[in-house]
């Protein structure tokens, strides 16, 4: 017969010391981390967070910056869809969206097509088409922008852009709009930088398949390069979409009338602007900011909707 010796019990104490001290220094870990944290949390509170529930109190009042705030309900909201100034800022910035986000996501994708290929001084080319987005959309350039399309003494009445006489752009309600797409269209760098990610995933293999076949270039594009970077022309289309609603400081300092002429660039952020600060009318500019949240994220969903139709995920991961 074998005698088994049992070990002796722990006591009680010493058994739960460890997981106890793993747990106080878990906590001691998180407490560190929501220290380094507080003051990006801090700071989302007083200037992001704190605003704009402030701003959704005051889309339901009348406010003018100088007496208390007065609950009026929906009647920013009825107001503001009838005002014909807000029906042409949202025309103007409509027409804005539809045509510099195509036109600038086709040269970025363009440009990047021709850069992803190896040639010699490649990274001084990369660089040089980037420079521009570096600037942004900044008063100074906003200033020269101006002076070029414009139609003034100082400036040599004949300037030429792609063979076209843009003199006097500025001053014309008919053409004042496509010198905000120009400059829209200009600052292409950063989603040509995302193409190029995108096109340096694609297999060569694939490629090489096709020529065998016998694909030639505008096949090899249509039947892998575009399927192959979907998912990074989806993203392309959302974020330029989103940037282009919110267009505001090329539109007032462009125009020789801040915004205009006859509201020609009167875009929606423009209008509001107007409304809040130069009219005090926050209660309506408030509206008119939650009412634009509202519309962007109607065209974040659609464009989300529509991703499954011709964005390839499965397609892109191989």
């Amino acid at each position: 017969m074998t005698l088994v010796k049992e070990a002796p019990a722990r006591p009680a104490g010493k058994r739960s010391a460890a997981p106890a001290a793993g747990r106080r220094g878990r906590r001691r870990e998180n407490l560190a981390g929501y220290l380094f944290m507080s003051p990006w949390i801090a700071g989302f509170l007083l200037l992001t967070a704190g605003p704009m529930i402030a701003s959704l109190y005051y889309a339901f009042t009348s406010y003018n910056l100088f007496t208390p705030p007065k609950w009026v309900g929906l009647d920013n909201f009825t107001t503001m869809f009838q005002d014909p100034r807000w029906q042409k800022s949202v025309e103007v910035t409509l027409k804005y969206v539809v045509v510099a986000t195509p036109l600038k996501l086709l040269l970025a994708l363009g440009v990047a097509l021709l850069l992803a290929q190896s040639r010699r001084g490649q990274g001084l080319y990369r660089a040089a088409f980037y420079m521009p987005s570096l600037i942004g959309a900044s008063v100074s350039v906003g200033f020269v922008w101006r002076a070029l399309f414009s139609d003034d003494a100082v400036v040599d009445r004949t300037q030429k852009v792609f063979g076209l006489d843009v003199g006097g752009w500025i001053g014309n309600p008919d053409y004042v709009i496509y010198a905000l797409v120009a400059l829209s269209i200009w600052q292409f760098g950063a989603p040509m930088v995302i193409f190029l990610a995108g096109l340096k995933q694609v297999p060569r293999e694939l490629y090489e398949a096709a020529e065998v076949d016998g694909a030639g270039p505008l096949r090899r594009f249509w039947n892998i390069t575009l399927p192959m970077i979907s998912p990074v022309l989806f993203f392309n289309v959302l974020l330029e979409s989103i940037h282009a609603f919110q267009v505001f400081g090329s539109a007032y300092v462009v125009s020789d009338t801040r915004c205009g002429p006859a509201d020609a660039t009167l875009v929606y952020t423009c209008y509001l602007y107007q409304k809040g600060f130069k009219e005090a009318q926050m209660g309506f500019a408030s509206a008119m900011a939650w009412t634009l949240v509202v519309a962007v994220a109607l065209v974040t969903a659609v464009l989300f909707w529509s991703q499954k139709k011709w964005v390839h995920y499965e397609e892109a991961a191989k």
